[in-house]
């Protein structure tokens, strides 16, 4: 396992500097973030450390060749749309850019793109659930046929007025996950699992661990720090952000530590929680 950071956090540096800041800081792996090019929709989207539009053999090797001289791995590819979306010509174009960050993984000799599954928030769960197969189902066949796992991070997304009232990722309890890989139950169909969202919704964050241990591909190591005298005057159906701060692992009152100690009753068998290594913004 090792620990790094999301390259969205560095958005005006370009990709060899993110990497030479990650090795003099000491961390040993990046989750390099592959948007289209063109101006961020919000904080930390809109990032393109590595474009993979038209990416080449020859592209792969001059990165590699950058990772080779900083020491410092990709632990992933990462680009977090909304395929769901209600507008289905925007969809489609995060449905064919998720299938270009799949194929230049590939060509990288990685193994894991995160992203999100996407919801249209208008919807119930219910009315979703009939075109997430029919989305999802083709791009996890295109990962598979590539040999690239898929993580899906469980973020609501959940945030802003635009996102309500359903929030505009539809992977975001162990329920919807269990759903999820009945009807696509392929192995390279899992997650990028962020105890942090698992925290502010009021949920157990170690038990999915074992649960879903062979699922997790990759891990973001966020805490959140609660504030429970603004919860009880606004409830928890209002904007999660009234309530919650994200925090850095630690900080927020939770011992994240126990995710990889692993304590007897979340145990997960093996070296690591993820076959890889791990990110935390």
């Amino acid at each position: 396992m090792k620990l790094g950071f999301v390259s969205a956090i560095l958005p005006d540096l370009s990709f060899e500097d993110v990497l030479d800041v990650a090795a003099g800081i000491g961390y040993g792996t990046v989750e390099v973030m592959c948007w289209p090019k063109g101006k961020a929709e919000r904080r930390y989207a809109g990032v393109t450390h590595i474009d993979v539009a038209g990416f080449t053999a020859d592209d792969a090797r001059r990165v590699n060749e950058l990772v080779e001289k900083t020491g410092v791995t990709i632990s992933a590819l990462g680009y977090y749309p909304n395929p769901l979306t209600p507008d289905l010509a925007e969809a489609k174009v995060y449905g064919d850019h998720i299938k270009n960050v799949i194929l230049a993984a590939e060509l990288l000799g990685l193994t894991v793109v995160n992203t999100f599954v996407g919801r249209d928030w208008t919807k119930s769960l219910d009315e979703n659930w009939p075109r997430f197969l029919e989305v999802w189902r083709p791009i996890i066949q295109f990962a598979e046929d590539h040999g690239i796992k898929v993580g899906i991070e469980n973020c609501p997304m959940l945030f802003s007025r635009d996102e309500w009232p359903g929030g505009k990722n539809l992977a975001r309890t162990p329920a919807i996950w269990r759903r999820m890989f009945e009807d696509i139950p392929s192995k390279n169909f899992g997650l990028n699992y962020d105890p942090s969202h698992m925290i502010w919704q009021r949920m157990d964050y170690l038990a999915p661990i074992q649960e879903f241990k062979e699922r997790i591909f990759h891990v973001h190591a966020k805490d959140a720090r609660i504030d429970l005298e603004r919860l009880n005057q606004v409830g928890i159906l209002a904007y999660p952000n009234e309530y919650h701060t994200p925090k850095l692992p630690g900080m927020g009152g939770r011992r994240l530590g126990q995710i990889f100690l692993y304590p007897d009753r979340h145990r997960v068998p093996g070296s690591g929680v993820r076959r890889g290594g791990g990110s935390c913004i």
